[in-house]
């Protein structure tokens, strides 16, 4: 392998952690049995969950977009 196919599967595996890290860091959109036990977001909350949670969203989106690119130029690399 030469250096640029490493730098590029490096930068490919790091995009796939942080896109999979971003998935599971965003709340689900159901409430569950969370709801029963008390735990349901309050008024306040839910703002600050929303604007959190379209931030995981936009990070995902973008690390998706990359994660793509670099696949394409590995397999013309490779």
């Amino acid at each position: 392998m030469t250096a640029i196919q490493w730098i590029v599967g490096i930068a490919l595996l790091i995009a796939a952690l942080i896109m999979v890290v971003t998935v599971l860091l965003q709340s689900s959109e159901r409430t569950g049995i969370g709801a029963v036990s008390g735990a349901a977001e309050t008024f306040f909350g839910k703002n600050k969950a929303k604007g959190m949670d379209a931030k995981l969203a936009l990070v995902t989106k973008i690390c998706t977009c990359i994660f793509v690119a670099l696949s394409i130029v590995m397999m013309f690399l490779g």
